[in-house]
Parts: structure tokens; C-alpha cells; sequence
């Protein structure tokens, strides 16, 4: 979690956190409106625009919502227009100015809570982005490896039908043995996949009938629907109103097709037939517009205008809209007075002045009748006791955070570094024992440093096993997992290395171990040199072998040498065996390149 604190502004996410949970009730209400609305209409291709339109107005909400919570949480917006946003109810502008300002807890609390949705969600962004990745990677297999061209027969009537629905692109007809029906893929050039079961399976006015329906497909444009359709169930996956919308688009799309391919043959029982057949063989990947998508039964019943009960179906659905909308809305005014109060409080005050890049946050002082109304009364006194004279102030107000941080040091913080200092968990106590220590780390560092856990303890207990260690070379040390027992055992094994050193080693997985086999076998390599052969996979044993075949004198950087060119102890004794005598690393290297053997 901490990653996205370093990366993004904390106010970003914050505001990003809130725009998610706000499109909850934005949802659901966008959701409730277009069942109300989509009650009115009979045709297939209004109600799927009005589906395609809900769709767009949910992924606008989230943007809208984003600008508008950010521009109210800047602090120069708020010192202009009072800190209100324009869209805000009565009782919910109420409840954010009678927000407390100092719940320090309460926020952070708030702030943990919105960096771990925001992570939450970026997760489920890619995860469902994988899975529309695993499903663009099938298609395009099947493009390249399971079509073929179809005859010239059919692709005579194909191109018949297709002038007669008034297409002129340029369009493919290949068979596919995956599908068990017609399907349309591709964006610029379509390709319309006919499988070799329905080329069998279907008589000749039913596979025209559902060629029509793809080809309606590409008339209309929908893959690009369909397109918008996946970014949005990636971007709001967490709202089932989104995949409701979604999936009437897809159903009404299906409709507009059935309609369409009805116009072009003419025969609604026989289309039916068909598409009864094709849905036991059903199986199309989900990025594929197919014949046989969409709830069967749903679209049999509409071609053959069976409608049933649906009326009474429809008036039942109205009254749960109208009561999912109120709710939807009662909800969303109070939420953005919740909202619209913590946001406030990330700088809780009335008026914000600027001194330099110093930001000053003061109080804005109450009228003299709001003092009069706010001052408490003094309590009678008895008639015997002479009042008391008022007390001179012993300026016991607690210290803010700011200046805190600015008493220990940082006194150009803009809003962000003061945020992440804070959420962090960087205190002035801590910064001090820090600057005490001899450091004096910028406000990026000092995050960095509590952010790995890098302890007054620890920077002492560095000290007395590496030269002075950097602020930089101290957080690097953390997150290699050096520890001053660590450096101390390689110090005690004769090597004087620094932090650069002691982060290679560890990286390189350079233990106290391989120091002293590597020792043992009467090397004695520096800190970068161990580095090296840890790198080239030289170990103890591989340098005994190369020395019990003769070659005693190595160099660890002719160790070094010889293991990138490959001159291993079993090709030392194969060119012994061939009859070569006096053999140096340089002819081994040499025989080796010329592959001799």
C-alpha cells in the first residue's frame, strides 16, 4: 500500500477514493433511471441506444466527480468559494461545515482507508485486464492457425447477401472447426467465421439467415461498442448496476441483429429454429459477437411475440426503479456531506494565506456575536466572594502537526509533503533523532527511511561496521536486508567494504560462507571480486577442480575469465587426453573459441 502513497499524491488518491465509493450511489441511480425509462420504449434499437447512453453516463460520473471533489479539496479553490461544493444539498453542506477539525485519528484512520480501495481496485483493473488480454491473445491464435478461406459457392452467396444489406467494406468468410456458430471478429477488416457444423448442420435459408445477423453486426458498427463495453466492466467492475447496463446492451444488440436478419430472409419460425439448434452447440470466446448470444428463450419469445406476462413483469420493475432511484439519491446527498468533510478536513481551516512556499493555515476569527453567543457564562458568584480576576493565558493549546515538523526543521513543506509525512507516521520526534545523528534528509528521504523502517538504532549500530553511510546508502541497506550482523561478519573476514559494497554482496548473495570456502581454497578476493565470480557462478568447488587440473596460479579475475569463456575442469582434461602439454588459461580460452573439440 505504501507503494502508492510514494507514487501518487496522497491527495489524488484520497479524492480517487472517494470518486469510487461516490459512484456506488451514482450507479445505482444512473441504473434505477434507465429501467424507468427503457419501461417506455418498445423498439429494439431505442432501447439499445438508451442502454448505450446509461453505459456513457456511468463512466462519466467517476470523471465528473473527480474533478469537481478535487477542485473542492484544493486549497485555493476553497479559500475563494468557502470549501462547498455546487451539487451539495442543504443538510449535506450542514453536515461538512459541522464537521470537527481536528480528528487526527479519525483521518488517518480515513486515509489508510481510501489507500487500501484504491489499491483494491487498481488490482481488480488488472486482473480483468489480463483476462481481456488472455481473450484478445485466443482470438488472434484462431485467426492465424484454425480458419481457412470457405468455397467459392459460398462466398458468391455471402457477397450476394452482403450487397443486398447495402455493405460495401471489405469483408472475409473463412470456416473455423472452434466455433459452433457464426461470429464476426476483427475492427477494421471484419472476418465473419462460419463453423463447419453449421455449414452442415443448418439449411440454406436459416445459414442466410444467420449470416445477415453478422453482417448487421459490421453494418452497425458494434464491435466498438462492444470495445467501450469491456473498458467499462474493467474500470467499474465493482458495480453490478455496470454489468447489468451492459448486459441489456448486449441483449438488445442481439435484438437489433435478429431484426435486421428477419428483414433479410423473412421467415421468423425457421430463423428461431436456428438459433434453438445453435445453442446446443453454443461456444465463443467473449470478445466475438456470435449468432447464438444472449439468453435464448428471451429472444425466441420477442421473433415469435410470445410476450406472456411480461407487462405485468415490466409495471413490477418500474415500482423497484423508482424505489432504487429515491434511495439512490437520499443516500447520495448524505454521502457527499461525509465526503465533502474529510476532504475538508485534509487542511482544516477557513482561510489559507501564502508566505513564500510556506503555506500558513489560520483560523478564520469569529464575529464579536458569534463570540458572545460561543463564550461561556461564569456561574453566579456568592455575594461574600469578591469575583475573581481572569487569568493571563499559559498557551497550553496543543501544537499542530505543521509546526511541529516546522519546529524540527522543514519549513518549505508544500500540502502533498506534509500529507505523506503524516500518513507515513514521520513524527517530529523522529526527524530530530535523525538531524541529532548527523543527518539531515530532505522530506522525500525522511519518508523513504520510515517508510523501510530505517531506525535511529539501526543507523547507529551502521555506523560502527561502515564509513559514515548516506541517507541514500542507509534506505539502499534497509531494503537489501543488511544487517549491522551482516556487515559486521564480512568486516571480521578481513573485507573493508562500504555500503555500495556490502549492497552488492547481498544482492549477489555473497554469504560470510562462500567467503570463506572461497578463502579456503587460497584466493583472496576483495569485495568486488567475490561479487564477480558470485555473478559468473564461480564457486569453491568449480576453482578446486581448475586447480587440482594443474592450473594452481589462477587470478580470481582468470577464474573470472575462464568461466565466461566456458573452460570448465572437463574440457581441461579433454585437451590433455588429445595430447596437448604446457597448456595455458590463454591456449584453453583459444582452443575453446575454435571449438576444437
Amino acid at each position: 500500500m505504501t507503494n502508492f502513497a510514494n507514487w501518487i499524491s496522497p491527495e489524488i488518491l484520497r479524492t480517487l477514493g472517494w470518486t469510487l465509493l461516490h459512484f456506488i450511489w451514482q450507479g445505482a441511480a444512473l441504473a434505477a433511471v434507465f429501467a424507468v425509462a427503457v419501461a417506455a420504449f418498445r423498439s429494439a434499437a431505442a432501447r439499445y441506444a438508451l442502454a448505450v447512453g446509461t453505459l456513457a453516463a456511468m463512466m462519466a460520473a467517476p470523471a465528473i466527480t473527480f474533478v469537481l471533489l478535487h477542485r473542492d479539496s484544493n486549497p485555493a479553490v476553497r479559500s475563494g468559494a468557502q470549501g462547498t461544493l455546487p451539487w451539495l444539498g442543504k443538510t449535506a453542506q450542514q453536515a461538512a461545515v459541522a464537521a470537527p477539525s481536528s480528528a487526527p485519528a479519525a483521518a488517518s484512520r480515513t486515509e489508510m482507508g481510501m489507500l487500501w480501495l484504491v489499491e483494491a481496485w487498481f488490482l481488480g483493473v488488472v486482473l480483468l485486464s489480463l483476462r481481456t488480454a488472455g481473450g484478445l491473445f485466443l482470438i488472434e491464435r484462431m485467426r492465424r492457425k484454425e480458419i481457412r478461406p470457405v468455397g467459392r459457392e459460398l462466398h458468391e452467396r455471402c457477397a450476394a447477401l452482403q450487397r443486398k444489406m447495402g455493405l460495401d467494406r471489405v469483408i472475409r468468410y473463412c470456416e473455423c472447426h472452434r466455433l459452433d456458430a457464426p461470429a464476426v471478429m476483427g475492427w477494421i477488416r471484419p472476418l465473419v467465421l462460419l463453423p463447419v457444423r453449421a455449414l452442415t448442420g443448418l439449411s440454406g435459408e436459416q445459414l442466410e439467415a444467420v449470416i445477415a445477423h453478422e453482417l448487421a453486426h459490421i453494418r452497425r458498427l458494434d464491435c466498438f461498442v462492444n470495445l467501450f463495453q469491456i473498458a467499462a466492466e474493467t474500470l467499474l467492475f465493482y458495480h453490478p448496476a455496470v454489468w447489468w447496463v451492459s448486459q441489456r446492451i448486449r441483449a438488445e444488440r442481439e435484438h437489433c441483429c435478429d431484426d435486421e436478419a428477419i428483414s433479410v430472409c423473412g421467415d421468423a419460425v425457421d430463423y428461431a429454429r436456428a438459433l434453438t439448434l445453435m445453442e446446443e452447440w453454443r461456444a465463443a470466446p467473449a470478445l466475438m459477437m456470435a449468432a447464438n448470444r444472449s439468453p435464448l428463450a428471451e429472444r425466441v419469445v420477442r421473433l415469435l411475440e410470445l410476450h406472456g406476462a411480461t407487462g405485468r413483469t415490466r409495471m413490477a420493475g418500474l415500482g423497484v426503479s423508482f424505489v432504487c432511484l429515491a434511495g439512490a439519491l437520499l443516500a447520495g446527498n448524505a454521502f457527499l456531506g461525509v465526503a465533502h468533510a474529510s476532504l475538508g478536513n485534509s487542511i482544516p481551516s477557513k482561510e489559507i494565506q501564502e508566505s513564500g512556499s510556506v503555506i500558513v493555515v489560520r483560523p478564520e476569527p469569529a464575529s464579536p456575536k458569534e463570540r458572545s453567543q460561543q463564550a461561556p457564562k461564569p456561574a453566579p458568584a456568592a455575594a461574600s466572594q469578591p469575583t475573581p480576576k481572569p487569568q493571563p493565558s499559559t498557551g497550553g493549546n496543543k501544537q499542530s502537526y505543521m509546526d511541529a515538523m516546522e519546529a524540527a526543521g522543514y519549513k518549505n513543506l508544500d500540502v502533498d509533503e506534509l500529507i505523506a509525512m503524516k500518513v507515513q507516521g514521520v513524527t517530529p520526534e523522529y526527524v530530530k533523532a535523525m538531524r541529532d545523528l548527523g543527518l539531515q534528509p530532505t522530506a522525500d528521504e525522511i519518508v523513504g527511511m520510515k517508510v523501510q523502517g530505517v531506525t535511529p538504532e539501526y543507523v547507529r549500530e551502521m555506523r560502527t561496521v561502515a564509513p559514515k553511510p548516506s541517507v541514500d546508502e542507509l534506505i539502499g541497506m534497509k531494503v537489501q536486508g543488511i544487517t549491522p550482523q551482516y556487515a559486521q561478519e564480512m568486516r571480521e573476514l578481513g573485507l573493508q567494504a562500504g555500503p555500495d559494497e556490502l549492497i552488492g554482496m547481498k544482492v549477489q548473495s555473497v554469504t560470510p560462507e562462500y567467503v570463506r570456502g572461497m578463502r579456503a581454497t587460497g584466493l583472496k578476493p576483495d569485495a568486488d571480486e567475490l561479487i564477480g565470480m558470485k555473478v559468473q557462478g564461480i564457486t569453491p568447488e568449480y576453482v578446486k577442480s581448475v586447480q587440482a587440473a594443474g592450473f594452481k596460479d589462477l587470478t580470481c579475475d582468470e577464474l573470472i575469465g575462464a568461466k565466461v569463456m566456458g573452460v570448465t575442469p572437463e574440457f581441461i582434461e579433454k585437451a590433455k587426453k588429445h595430447g596437448f602439454q604446457n597448456l595455458t588459461l590463454e591456449k584453453l580460452i583459444a582452443l575453446k573459441n575454435a571449438d576444437i573439440f
